[in-house]
């Protein structure tokens, strides 16, 4: 069976549009959608304020309540039927949402066992027939077919066939 990695933050997580959403809320901000595209979404928040969006990311809570990416759920769990499906992230960077994360994939991906999660500091040892990640950084050593996910900061990336939606994952994974 052929093995399909999926990234979580940015591909079937999205914490930028839960903090775009908490920043408006909060301090009736707005954000530089042009300075996104440096590498960082987190570029797009006020100078001001980016220290402050850091420390809610690494705090504990953030990624537990994040939005599921549209159509994500009904397209891996047709993909779990056809293919050995791992969700890899690279969340080392903060330790707080370790248990966030596998609480909220169970919570949303409950056809996912917790043996198809990993969590990682760096990607470059996991290995399959396929990866599906929003960095670049992530899809460079991987030696399968990689993907990049659209996202803010990589909408200047070429050189990696796209996907822009979890339609468009099935159109290519599920013909």
């Amino acid at each position: 069976m052929q093995r399909i990695i999926i990234d979580m933050d940015e591909v079937i997580a999205d914490p930028m549009g839960e903090m775009i959403e908490w920043y408006h809320a909060t301090h009736g901000g707005e954000v530089d959608w042009d300075k996104m595209l440096v590498g960082s979404w987190i570029k797009g928040f006020p100078e001001e304020h980016q220290d402050m969006i850091l420390e809610r990311l690494k705090g504990p809570g953030f990624f537990r309540h994040l939005p599921v990416m549209e159509d994500s759920i009904d397209v891996l769990r047709e993909l779990n039927d056809r293919y050995e499906v791992f969700i890899v992230s690279a969340a080392m960077e903060f330790p707080n949402s370790l248990k966030d994360k596998l609480e909220w994939l169970m919570d949303h991906f409950p056809f996912l066992t917790w043996r198809q999660v990993t969590f990682c500091g760096s990607k470059d040892l996991i290995c399959g027939e396929y990866m599906i990640d929003d960095h670049v950084k992530n899809l460079k050593g991987f030696k399968g077919k990689p993907y990049i996910f659209t996202a803010a900061h990589n909408l200047e990336i070429t050189g990696y066939d796209r996907i822009n939606n979890w339609k468009e994952a099935a159109e290519i994974f599920l013909k």
